[in-house]
């Protein structure tokens, strides 16, 4: 006769259809998870620990693979967004996982007898993790982070179109972990369909809102909940009192990193008609210092692949058939090898809703300028489409920009910044409606990992004595009393 044990471990893996390649590895996962019980916070720190030391060792080669999936990237953003970022992450994890593990008091309520009441956080158990080829590592290992912080076990599927990377990462993991408790699947599109049809008991995707919506609807399937980390057109308002060159040098950190292959970049500019030609004059000046030159500059990142490419030339070619002025910024005024996927920075002035490039993120290293007429303007624009994975307000006027920020609806947003909200890891990272589903970093990503089970701890007195039938006709009249003073 089977165990309760036994019984429980096997209903725990029968969840997904056998043919599913993978599903030995996360029957596995379970197993182990089940049979080792919650991690300890010893145990976890342990575990953040061998993830430090390994990313430490591996750092270089997985600087190398990354510059190698682009063809050409910046080895200074690189290191920033794939390595520096990631250590910092879990520095913060080790120093704050104690007091995240601690049960909350919510407080008594009259409702429950006064009972003392607390909430537990607890592991979920296997966590799948997909990310995004714009950030290969970073992606899959700031999920992690919060996984691991959370207690529980990971299989990770990186991106595709990023192999050496995602082999890197493979590495990374296979140093510091075994096979039963964090693993890296790679592969092709077939892999990535077979991982996101395992029933998890969560999966954060990071990626394009397509291919999100495809993921959740995998995972409805198995009712595994899921955190979406997608995109969209993230906006930019500048106030009439902001200085230009200000807002100028920090929007240009935000759009231009990665050659703007990054999800919350700024996507297009919302200023008044009157400061539009000073905006376009001090962006062309800017950028023709900080790229003086296209070809074979150590700064400049390429496109990722030819179809995203070709699809970001497709945009620029519509806005201008349609009407807008394009301004490339080519100081030299070079030709650019056929082999070549760098874009230069361009900018798109007088755009009109009716441009894809409008219309769809862009996710490269171009920059719309609308001219709106006030802010109050721009806002209702930014509130009549779809919401962003970020906005960016700049004003010298505090109380004018928490109007904008409460009366706008975004993922994140900075006032008088770009990206910054994504660099503190004490705040939630995530989108909402098109933009995204759920949020992490820090503390955040332990929440959003953990299963916060509410627990009464019952003392001598219970309601139980007295919430018994036959109940005395009184009752009836006494309760009718109370709901009239409560209501």
């Amino acid at each position: 006769m089977n165990s309760p044990e036994t019984i429980a471990v096997d209903n725990a893996t029968k969840t997904s259809p056998p043919s599913n390649p993978l599903q030995p590895i996360l029957d596995k996962q379970k197993a182990a998870f089940l049979k080792k019980g919650f991690t300890s916070h010893k145990e976890r720190i342990e575990a953040l620990n061998k993830l430090k030391k390994s990313i430490g060792v591996h750092k270089e080669a997985l600087i190398e693979a990354v510059l190698a999936d682009f063809g050409h990237r910046s080895a200074t953003e690189a290191w920033i967004t794939e390595i520096v970022t990631v250590l910092q992450e879990i520095q913060g994890a080790k120093r704050h996982l104690k007091k995240w593990m601690k049960p909350a008091n919510p407080g008594r309520s009259m409702n429950a007898g006064f009972a003392k009441s607390r909430i537990v956080y607890q592991p979920k158990g296997v966590i799948g993790i997909m990310g995004a080829w714009n950030y290969p590592a970073l992606l899959v290992l700031s999920p992690l982070i919060g996984v691991i912080a959370a207690g529980n076990h990971a299989m990770i599927k990186p991106p595709e179109m990023t192999p050496r990377t995602a082999e890197v990462v493979k590495k990374i993991i296979e140093d510091a972990f075994i096979e039963e408790y964090v693993t890296v699947i790679t592969g092709d599109m077939e892999a990535a369909v077979n991982f996101s049809n395992l029933a998890f008991d969560h999966i954060i995707f990071t990626g394009g809102t397509e291919i999100g919506r495809k993921v959740m609807q995998a995972a409805a399937a198995n009712l595994t909940p899921v955190t979406l980390e997608l995109g969209g057109k993230s906006p930019v308002i500048i106030d009439d009192s902001y200085p230009i060159k200000t807002a100028v040098e920090r929007i240009l950190m935000g759009k231009f990193m990665n050659s703007g292959q990054t999800c919350i970049a700024p996507d297009y500019i919302l200023i008044s008609e009157a400061r539009q030609q000073e905006l376009v004059d001090t962006l062309q000046s800017e950028l023709s210092k900080r790229y003086p030159s296209i070809v074979n500059n150590k700064d400049l990142t390429w496109i990722i692949n030819e179809r995203h490419y070709q699809r970001i030339n497709n945009l620029i070619q519509d806005a201008e058939s349609k009407g807008a002025t394009v301004l490339q910024i080519n100081p030299k005024g070079e030709t650019l090898p056929e082999d070549s996927r760098a874009i230069p920075p361009t900018l798109v002035i007088n755009v009109t809703d009716d441009m894809k490039i409008m219309q769809e993120e862009i996710f490269g290293p171009v920059l719309p300028i609308m001219a709106v007429k006030s802010t109050e303007e721009a806002t209702q624009y930014v509130n009549s489409h779809a919401r962003p994975l970020a906005l960016y307000y700049f004003d010298k006027n505090k109380k004018r920009a928490e109007h904008v920020i409460n009366n706008t609806i975004s993922g994140g947003a900075c006032v008088n910044e770009t990206m910054l909200h994504f660099a503190n890891e004490n705040l939630p990272f995530g989108g909402i409606g098109p933009s995204g589903l759920g949020a992490y970093h820090g503390y955040n990503g332990f929440l959003e990992f953990s299963h916060k089970k509410g627990v009464i701890y019952q003392g001598v007195f219970s309601p139980a004595k007295f919430m018994r039938p036959p109940y005395p006709s009184v009752v009836e009249t006494i309760l009718k009393k109370v709901a009239g003073f409560l209501s």
